[in-house]
């Protein structure tokens, strides 16, 4: 088992699918290869054999070693340059496909009928980073994967695994000032008061077609001059950008008495000489 995951680990650190191969024929010419030095596999797997291994094994298994990188990051104030807004963590929820096909599937596949008649088979995840406006690194967090539920006849949809994760890692994360972001898909009632029980902030894309009752308030708001405006200027390299900001804070997310209460601000960014 060792073997079989660091032979693994091998392939993804080097991003090369033939390492392994590779690794054997050097062994057998050389007597030494690389993936016992930098690696510290002892035998070499084929890539069946690391198939058979670890397929059956849950990926949550991992989530510990993605914990104990970001606690060892946090302990040596490693995060401390990517604090933002009030020295806060961004940490964005964002889904991906990372299989599909329409003639291989398994049982944890999600399903979807294409315009053709087919039905494509696909895996989907939600891979939470740590982000910083102006920095192309990011910190990944443990991922929480979007596939059949036991006891759920519904399928797994991107906001339902996103809560999952809440559920799963707040007692790891909240305490380290979190900021969730997340498209519009995350802004629902239900994912915002979870996210805030369990000790998250968010900031969240809100669009008016999916939040009409939130934007008939804005739009009051709007009309009688209840909007708190603002705008800056900035040279980026070509012409001058008008960045024009406009905020209104406890404003309810829906009706309904139990109807959460959030900021809500927008911008614009435009040529100055344009208005484009």
């Amino acid at each position: 088992m060792p073997d079989a995951a660091l032979g693994a680990f091998g392939i993804f650190f080097t991003q090369s699918p033939s390492f392994l191969e590779y690794q054997r024929r050097l062994q057998e010419h050389k007597g030494c290869n690389n993936a016992h030095t930098l690696f510290g596999v002892t035998k070499i797997p084929c890539d069946n054999h690391i198939r058979t291994l670890l397929d059956p094994i849950a990926p949550s298994h991992f989530d510990p070693v993605f914990v104990a990188v970001f606690e060892r990051l946090a302990q040596h104030h490693l995060f401390d340059s990517f604090r933002v807004l009030g020295d806060q963590l961004l940490v964005a929820l964002d889904g991906t496909t990372y299989f599909s096909s329409q003639a291989i599937q398994c049982p944890n596949c999600l399903t979807r009928q294409l315009s053709n008649g087919h039905t494509l088979y696909y895996h989907p995840a939600i891979t939470p980073v740590v982000v910083c406006p102006g920095r192309s690194q990011v910190i990944a967090l443990p991922p929480e994967y979007i596939m059949p539920q036991d006891g759920h006849d519904k399928q797994d949809c991107e906001q339902v695994a996103g809560k999952r994760w809440i559920r799963k890692h707040a007692e790891a994360f909240a305490p380290h000032q979190v900021t969730l972001l997340g498209d519009d898909l995350y802004s629902k009632q239900p994912f915002c008061a979870l996210a805030l029980a369990q000790g998250f902030n968010f900031i969240l894309v809100c669009k008016p077609d999916s939040h009409p009752k939130l934007y008939e308030r804005i739009a009051f708001w709007h009309a009688n001059d209840g909007i708190t405006t603002c705008e800056s200027r900035h040279w980026n390299g070509r012409f001058t950008e008008v960045s024009m900001y406009r905020s209104l804070q406890d404003v309810l997310l829906l009706d309904g008495k139990d109807a959460l209460s959030v900021n809500w601000f927008d911008i614009m960014v435009v040529n100055a000489k344009t208005g484009e």
